[in-house]
């Protein structure tokens, strides 16, 4: 007897599409921690029904990227609604410190193997601070990465990494919003891609080590700075502005 089942529609594959375009805004910091956001406002913005919007926001607050919003007075009575998770330091500092250890064995392994990475991910990741580009340098990161755990060739490291990826790239994006410290980044990543080609596991490991050290530990330090400035730990609440997300839109 063959099985029933239910039809399926176009639209998880629109909410998805929302889903990415609303992540990337808040990996970018287009859309802020603790800011207020509506599905009106975002479907307005996006040009798409409510539909695909509540179902991309419903996944993003199970992956934790949003949260709901403090209880407020209007015209229509108390409403919560829905803001953008506030970045826990804590919770940060525990997800380097997994992507740390998971990143030094794909080092080591990948200079045992002598595997020369491709040029083109770094000239791609200068070219995106070149820009300003808070999200190709995300982008760009994200692929540096996960080219040594490739040449690791062990894919449980990549399948591992990359569970936990998208609250790395909303860190970055955090961090990224400092212009003094996106060079830097692509400098220790070419002092990686070095040693991994020359085959020297032991500086390669320790280069790995100290990036991410040094990336956690600043995040760290903008995040309590930023905490301090404000009265609250999350930014005062305040509405979307109608061009807040250009350049997030969805494809036509």
């Amino acid at each position: 007897m063959t099985a029933r089942l239910l039809k399926l529609d176009t639209t998880p594959d629109l909410a998805d599409q929302v889903y990415r375009v609303l992540l990337d805004a808040i990996s970018a910091g287009t859309l802020q921690p603790g800011q207020r956001i509506t599905q009106d406002e975002l479907a307005e913005q996006l040009a798409v029904s409510r539909q695909p919007v509540m179902q991309a926001l419903r996944l993003l607050k199970k992956d934790g990227f949003v949260q709901d919003a403090p209880l407020t007075s209007g015209p229509a009575g108390r409403s919560r609604g829905l803001q953008v998770t506030p970045l826990d330091p804590t919770w940060i500092a525990q997800v380097y410190e997994v992507r740390g250890a998971l990143d030094g064995l794909a080092v080591r392994l990948a200079a045992e193997r002598r595997t020369p990475l491709d040029p083109a991910l770094l000239a791609n990741g200068r070219a995106a601070v070149k820009r300003g580009d808070i999200k190709a340098m995300i982008d760009a990161d994200l692929a540096f990465h996960t080219a040594l755990y490739r040449a690791a060739q062990n894919p449980l490291i990549e399948q591992s990494a990359l569970l936990h990826w998208h609250h790395i790239r909303r860190a970055m994006g955090e961090a990224l919003q400092s212009a003094m410290l996106r060079e830097p980044v692509w400098d220790e990543h070419e002092a990686i891609a070095k040693a991994v080609a020359r085959g020297d596991v032991a500086r390669a490991d320790a280069l790995m080590r100290e990036h991410s050290s040094r990336a956690s530990t600043t995040l760290g330090e903008q995040m309590t700075a930023r905490a301090r400035a404000n009265d609250t730990p999350s930014p005062p609440a305040r509405k979307a502005h109608p061009r807040q997300l250009r350049g997030h839109r969805l494809p036509r």
